[in-house]
């Protein structure tokens, strides 16, 4: 890999969430304040809508690493479950021992009697989904009732949504109209300017522990902020794929042939901003470097 290429520590564009490469990018920010203000006002149900790709797991991550004193958390990564399933699953995150053969109400009855005890000892209670979309409509329901749990002064359970815009249009039916108006706070993630792409850029790659001028010039980003339209993990395969191409041909600074070729390599890159390559001696052996790239790739990420 290109690591010692280019004096790196790690990786900087990998697709896994990490919060060590956390930018305080405004509209990451701005969530994750309102999901926090929420949560201390117990509120019921808050939701963070984007699409995909946005960043929604990464702030999720980040917001089980700064979740204020006081809460218990149950974390579901898996939503997809049916209300049985998500039960035994929040109960298992709670630390709640029960009795596998136990009855559906009976441990919502336990659930019911350990959120009392949590609330007694003064915690909070809070259930956070990722990839809420994928919650089959009767689960949506169960959430529901879930919040219905309460004590004169507060709510036994909060519940924080992370979830694509498909989530928003189901919620808008009249099927979900009870679970909307129990949304008290929501916030949708828009993707990234041009210029917060260049400084997220720079920002990973010193992260990384890159310490030399600019890998990637002010062109080069704004292509990439083009191409990407602004979407972070979009971002990050076109800068991994540019890197790969700039380690191949053994430069130490990425150039726009880099970056074009990895556009054009990109499924869902936008493609219209490439100008169109002349087939040569030179272009060819930067496309044989693109599939090599790209099997490295797909063995890395």
């Amino acid at each position: 890999m290109y690591l010692y290429h280019f004096g790196m520590r790690e990786l900087p564009f990998t697709l896994t969430p990490n919060t060590d490469f956390f930018l305080n990018l405004k509209p990451h920010v701005e969530a994750l304040q309102v999901l926090i203000n929420a949560l201390k006002q117990g509120e019921g149900f808050i939701k963070v809508t984007g699409e995909v790709g946005t960043g929604k797991t990464l702030i999720c991550r980040k917001l089980l690493n700064e979740i204020p004193k006081g809460f218990t958390v149950a974390y579901i990564p898996d939503p997809y479950l049916s209300p049985a399933e998500l039960r035994w699953a929040v109960a298992s995150e709670l630390g709640l021992r029960v009795d596998n053969n136990l009855e559906p109400q009976q441990l919502k009855q336990r659930l019911q009697q350990h959120l009392l005890q949590l609330s007694a000892q003064g915690k909070g209670v809070v259930v956070i989904l990722d990839e809420a979309q994928a919650l089959p409509d009767e689960s949506l329901e169960a959430l529901r009732l879930f919040t219905n749990l309460e004590t004169e002064r507060r709510k036994l359970l909060q519940v924080v949504l992370f979830a694509q815009p498909e989530l928003d249009e189901r919620l808008a039916t009249k099927k979900f109209r009870q679970l909307r108006q129990r949304i008290s706070f929501s916030y949708q993630l828009r993707s990234m300017s041009a210029a917060e792409v260049a400084h997220y850029i720079t920002h990973r790659t010193k992260v990384s522990g890159y310490q030399g001028s600019d890998l990637f010039d002010l062109q080069c980003a704004k292509k990439i902020a083009k191409a990407s339209r602004g979407i972070p993990r979009l971002v990050n395969i076109l800068c991994h794929k540019s890197l790969l191409l700039c380690f191949g041909n053994n430069e130490r600074i990425v150039n726009k042939k880099h970056v074009e070729l990895a556009i054009k390599d990109t499924i869902d890159a936008e493609q219209s901003i490439i100008k169109k390559l002349v087939i040569g001696g030179i272009v060819a052996s930067v496309i044989a470097i693109t599939s090599v790239a790209i099997f490295v790739l797909k063995g890395q990420v």
